[in-house]
């Protein structure tokens, strides 16, 4: 088994589609996590507004990220709508370090108005950190057995998912319910940052980031406000 890994979960204010100002935040949230591994919620740096432009990892808005990583030795994972060399289009995880960011993992269960512009990725996928295997969802994708399930066949540790989800206590327990239920399916942690207030098209989402321990029981987990992170250590 790998050593300890300290992960932060991370629910920022978004500031709309202004992808400088998001990624300056996340930054922010970075520099002070004390965490090796940094999530944050789907299509974080944009806000969920579908209609906004895609983010090249390369994309220099993205500098303050990279030398947050840089600086702190984390990884983060941060969500964007990012475009293949072919045009087709994804949602996607950015995992960032301070050598750069990447396409990490592509949403593979869209949902509702996702499949009018995006492509569903092709495969599951599973980062390796410090000995970990972090198998990657977003969203939709956690709702989706069959995804976990597959992504555990590649063998992971944690299930780590970047989401949305919207207001009202059935919201929250289907949450926490995807979440707990993965861990427990599976016998591995269950990461979740999720958004919290605002997020385009929503004029609110649920919060409530956290960690699920393997037997489904939560660990740690933040509440509904914007700008909450919390923190628990893999052991």
């Amino acid at each position: 088994m790998p050593g300890p890994l300290t992960v932060a979960v991370a629910q920022p204010a978004c500031a709309g589609p202004d992808v400088a100002a998001n990624a300056a935040a996340h930054a922010a949230v970075i520099g002070s996590a004390a965490a090796r591994l940094v999530v944050f919620p789907e299509l974080s740096l944009t806000g969920y507004d579908l209609t906004v432009p895609a983010v090249a990892p390369d994309d220099p808005r993205l500098d303050p990220l990279v030398a947050a990583c840089r600086g702190t030795g984390a990884t983060a994972l941060v969500g964007a709508p990012v475009r293949a060399g072919d045009g087709r289009e994804y949602i996607a995880t950015l995992a960032v370090t301070g050598d750069g960011a990447r396409v990490a993992y592509r949403k593979m269960w869209l949902h509702g108005a996702e499949t009018g512009r995006f492509t569903p990725g092709g495969q599951p996928e599973v980062l390796v950190l410090g000995g970990w295997r972090l198998g990657l969802a977003v969203c939709f994708d956690a709702a989706v057995p069959e995804h976990a399930a597959d992504t555990a066949a590649l063998g992971m540790d944690a299930y780590v998912a970047c989401t949305l989800y919207g207001t009202g206590p059935e919201s929250a327990a289907r949450r926490d319910a995807h979440l707990g239920g993965r861990a427990r399916a599976h016998r591995v942690w269950a990461v979740l940052s999720t958004a919290a207030g605002p997020s385009g098209e929503y004029a609110g989402t649920s919060g409530g980031s956290g960690v699920w321990a393997p037997d489904g029981e939560v660990l740690v987990q933040a509440g509904p406000e914007p700008g909450a992170v919390v923190r628990a250590t893999l052991r």
